[in-house]
């Protein structure tokens, strides 16, 4: 009987996620949502983003996108509570694990004193690309321009200005690569 109930409870909660796809695609015009993505928290589209988000991939608690840009997240990747803001596009290989971070494609700001009031000009902004696996910590930033290479690791709290390159591990403000993954 053990058996037969299990079924039973693996078809409803795929039902719940079925019902809760559903939901988002149509409050959410822009969000395209790939086969078996679950939403375990909630979802928060904001100011004219274009969001695609892969097969199987998991969103737990709330997982905001914000900007006119445009976000697309691989398949089998896992947001938790992560906020990705962008104004040209941030892009996120298969297989990532992004915990309570920000992706951040703009300063939002111009720097010259005299432009700071100003909008946002074209050099405050510039895409952002997690490559295959990459693992971003709890309380990262990963700011405009930046690419982050295949295999590497973001520890918790760092601040990447600079890419990364694959197979390493990167911690600290700025990032510092504090280990190699070696074939």
């Amino acid at each position: 009987m053990v058996g037969a109930a299990g079924i039973r409870a693996r078809r409803a909660v795929r039902l719940v996620f079925a019902v809760k796809r559903g939901w988002y695609r149509l409050r959410y015009r822009r969000l395209t949502l790939g086969r078996d993505v679950q939403i375990r928290g909630r979802i928060r589209l904001r100011r004219g983003v274009r969001v695609t988000i892969g097969d199987r991939t998991r969103l737990n608690k709330l997982v905001r996108f914000a900007g006119p840009g445009e976000v697309r997240i691989g398949a089998d990747c896992l947001l938790n509570a992560t906020w990705i803001g962008t104004w040209t596009s941030v892009t996120v290989g298969d297989r990532c694990l992004l915990s309570d971070c920000e992706l951040l494609d703009n300063d939002f700001h111009n720097l010259p004193p005299e432009q700071r009031h100003q909008p946002p000009g074209p050099a405050t902004r510039a895409p952002i690309v997690l490559e295959d696996n990459v693992w971003v910590g709890a309380h990262a930033l990963v700011m405009k321009g930046v690419r982050v290479g295949r295999d590497s690791v973001v520890g918790a709290a760092t601040v990447v200005r600079t890419d990364v390159a694959p197979r390493v591990v990167v911690v600290g403000n700025p990032q510092q690569t504090v280990k190699k993954f070696h074939d």
